[in-house]
């Protein structure tokens, strides 16, 4: 149990926790204090399991309040599937002779070292871009399979 004191003082208790704490409880808290980090994560999700919770993901930019009657608009767009905007552009394979082309592209375009562009080629299939606009996302498809890889616009 972690305690902060001086020499000579009587231990004062850890912040958060008050003299009358029902002894199952800080029992638990003691065994907690004990797990590893995985230990600890294993936990939370057997938790959130036995405790049918659910994750609940903040919307970036809303405001905690949130706004009554914004969700009927969303509703409304859910319904007629929108046509898509914005890709990721993933390169599926990649031809053995066309390689060496391939890595100076993927170089180039993602900003990547020499080194780090030739594990990218090599782990492929992978990501090269995403939420890239329409437009942008055919151009590279095509000058990545001029090259000779094979390119897919997610």
């Amino acid at each position: 149990r972690r305690c902060y004191a001086t020499e000579g003082e009587q231990p004062l208790a850890t912040p958060g926790t008050s003299a009358t704490v029902d002894p199952k409880i800080a029992n638990i808290v003691d065994q907690i204090e004990t797990l590893t980090l995985l230990q600890t994560s294993e936990l939370v999700s057997q938790l959130k399991t036995r405790l049918n919770i659910q994750d609940i993901a903040m919307p970036v930019g809303m405001p905690m309040g949130g706004m009554p009657g914004a969700g009927a608009p969303a509703a409304a767009e859910e319904e007629k599937p929108a046509e898509k905007t914005e890709f990721n552009v993933k390169i599926e394979k990649v031809d053995a002779s066309a390689k060496a082309k391939v890595i100076r592209e993927v170089k180039n375009l993602a900003g990547l070292s020499l080194v780090d562009a030739k594990k990218f080629v090599e782990s492929v299939p992978k990501v090269l871009k995403e939420t890239v606009p329409k437009e942008e996302a055919e151009k590279l498809k095509k000058a990545l399979e001029a090259l000779g890889a094979t390119v897919q616009l997610e």
